[in-house]
């Protein structure tokens, strides 16, 4: 209101002057009567032209906001100020809230699930980079195009048009490269639907690597079970000679061995599943690795292979001693039972020349398929079954040289070829590796 008095006076002092203009004209040249009307005609001329350019002013204005609103005295002013306040308030309302919006799409965008936003026409509205690599879309070039023409899976098509989403639906996968979804969808505004997506293909994959687990446990358990079993009724039932029973007795302590030995592997595979990793600083010397795994060789072979242990290089791993000659242990135990009597087994240590060290266990065994190679470190994975069980072996030995490399930092290196033997590789880190003296290197690991 503090401007539109200011106005008034103005205006009102205007007109005034216009009237005693034409008064003072009309004096000269009219009646006193005309005079009068002639200045009041004056006045409105002069107020009217007034307010007309002030109008005019606020008009322009009005189609270009970004400029400063006219400063007007008058009503014109106070309108333009006014307004002008109202607007950059609106600016600023718009402003926040577009950044609220790129704030909020940035916070979706960097979830690991996928999001799609349907008008209620089931077109495009925005979708996230996750979203568009599980459905193959591109996020610009697909807006506002109907989801049902781009998505053509019968499924998704059935499940958009059924308006029931009680459930999530699965898309994909089941033996295909493309990823295995579930996709959820839930309504919300005014008929629009937000579109979920999970690539659940590790998920899936893992369960079905536990069912399997579990029932090889339990087939693995069973068969040793069921001979036992055998045995113990025999024993209890039929008249056996001091050979036969000695013969008896020798079978089920083999069958108890190979349980424990399961038992064991398995006890392994879950301390290194569900302990942490290695503390750093604790030195394990490779000549000591080196010996444990020729005793192992030797005891195993029992002189049926030509056994030859080769260290170059006098240096220590950073790591946890049991878990490392554990892995060896299984390397070089595997290596013993296919490789046939007569046959060579090389491990060499050595220290490559950017400072990693490689343990490599070489043997003239049978040699493995390629496609068999990339499942080898799979629980009760075997290439042969039954002759894995003749030599016995449990299934879980690569599996666990896997996740001792994994928690060394190192690489599992596998090559074979039919008929001329296998490779298995550890290649461990420049920064697990110190060199040492030689003297030092025959000492035993000393744990802190």
């Amino acid at each position: 209101m503090n401007g539109i008095f200011p106005g008034i006076f103005y205006s009102s002092l205007t007109t005034l002057l216009g009237a005693l203009l034409g008064l003072w004209v009309g004096a000269l040249w009219l009646p006193p009567a005309l005079g009068a009307v002639l200045g009041g005609c004056v006045a409105s001329a002069v107020y009217a032209t007034l307010q007309a350019l002030r109008a005019q002013r606020f008009l322009h204005w009005l189609r270009d906001t970004s400029l400063a609103a006219p400063r007007n005295q008058g009503l014109w002013g106070e309108v333009g100020y006014r307004v002008e306040k109202a607007v950059r308030e609106m600016e600023r309302v718009i402003v926040q809230q577009r950044l609220q919006r790129a704030q909020f799409l940035s916070g979706i965008e960097a979830s690991p699930n996928g999001v799609m936003l349907l008008d209620p026409n089931n077109q495009i509205e925005w979708c996230n980079l996750v979203s568009a690599s599980h459905f193959g879309l591109h996020r610009d070039n697909d807006r506002r195009q109907s989801v049902t023409n781009l998505i053509r899976a019968p499924a998704f098509v059935s499940y958009i048009q059924s308006d029931k989403f009680d459930a999530p639906i699965y898309l994909g996968g089941q033996g295909t490269r493309a990823p295995r979804l579930m996709v959820v969808v839930r309504p919300y505004g005014e008929g629009m639907k937000l579109v979920l997506s999970q690539d659940v293909t590790e998920r899936e994959r893992n369960e079905a690597m536990r069912r399997d687990f579990v029932a090889n446990v339990s087939h693995e358990i069973r068969t040793p079970l069921t001979v036992l079993s055998g045995f113990i009724e025999t024993l209890g039932q039929l008249p056996l000679n001091a050979q036969e029973r000695q013969r008896v007795t020798e079978l089920m302590g083999q069958q108890t061995q190979r349980m424990q030995t399961l038992v064991a592997d398995l006890l392994v595979l879950a301390q290194l599943e569900g302990s942490p990793p290695p503390t750093a600083g604790r030195w394990v010397s490779t000549a000591w690795l080196m010996q444990q795994g020729k005793a192992d060789a030797i005891a195993l072979s029992a002189g049926r292979h030509d056994l030859i242990f080769t260290l170059d290089s006098h240096v220590e791993l950073d790591g946890s001693e049991s878990e490392l000659q554990s892995a060896l242990t299984n390397l070089v135990s595997n290596a013993v039972r296919y490789t046939p009597d007569g046959g060579r087994i090389e491990v060499k240590f050595e220290l490559r020349p950017d400072g990693a060290a490689e343990l490599a266990v070489h043997d003239s065994g049978l040699g493995i398929e390629k496609d068999h190679i990339p499942r080898l470190t799979e629980r009760f994975y075997r290439v042969d079954g039954s002759r894995s069980r003749e030599t016995g072996g449990t299934g879980l030995g690569l599996s666990i040289v896997k996740h001792v490399a994994q928690r060394h930092a190192a690489e599992l290196d596998i090559r074979s070829e039919l008929g001329k033997g296998s490779v298995f590789r550890l290649v461990f880190a420049a920064q697990r590796v110190r060199s040492v003296s030689v003297h030092t290197a025959a000492d035993p690991p000393q744990t802190p």
